[in-house]
């Protein structure tokens, strides 16, 4: 049976994430059912509220705090059942938080122009992505808030070469963050860059263990 992969918000909202999850052999779940699966997926969007982390709001923006705090909720309720968690982009920069880390409310250099994503190379340290792609790869961009101060448990696995966390795992629970977007990557990828869909092949592959 496929793994169920729960994803908050609206299913026509999260089209690239859906796709991602089906084509990767997983089943995205939507709605208030979240106890009934088995993963848990954080997906990209708006910014956190900065008092979430302990500062001043200075360059956050697009906030969702309604979701900050559902997804807080969420990722509680899956940690504290060992349930495994993908965050990607704001998904990642919400698990840092949970695990008592900060962000950088703003940092130049990542973000989409014009609409379309930056391209960029990134070092992985040993781990699944050091397996899936090697030492160094290249990737997309898509944000302008970054990992500051490293949550509690959290371990680095893939930096940007201006030393931006792109990727990171808890060492004892079954999480795993990714700033950039795989599910983009997964279908007409950008010449050049990974194979995205990788990334959910290997999640789900965890979260069969």
């Amino acid at each position: 049976m496929a793994l169920r992969v729960y994803i908050l918000g609206d299913a026509a909202a999260y089209q690239n994430y859906t796709l991602a999850v089906e084509r990767a052999g997983g089943t995205p779940c939507f709605g208030s059912r979240s106890a009934d699966c088995d993963c848990l997926l954080l997906p990209g969007g708006g910014d956190m509220e900065s008092w979430r982390y302990g500062q001043k709001n200075t360059a956050c923006r697009d906030l969702e705090p309604e979701r900050d705090a559902l997804e807080l909720e969420l990722l509680a309720d899956f940690t504290a059942l060992g349930k495994p968690v993908l965050g990607i982009c704001r998904g990642m920069q919400t698990i840092n938080v949970f695990f008592g880390g900060d962000l950088v409310q703003d940092w130049p250099g990542h973000s989409a122009i014009e609409g379309v994503d930056r391209l960029h190379s990134v070092q992985n340290a040993p781990s699944f992505l050091w397996e899936l792609y090697g030492e160094r790869c290249m990737v997309n961009s898509c944000h302008h808030q970054i990992i500051g101060r490293l949550g509690t448990g959290l371990e680095v696995l893939q930096r940007a070469e201006d030393g931006v966390v792109e990727a990171f795992r808890h060492k004892t629970l079954p999480v795993w963050g990714i700033q950039w977007h795989p599910e983009r990557l997964a279908e007409d990828h950008y010449t050049g860059t990974v194979d995205g869909l990788a990334v959910y092949r290997a999640f789900l592959s965890q979260a069969a263990l």
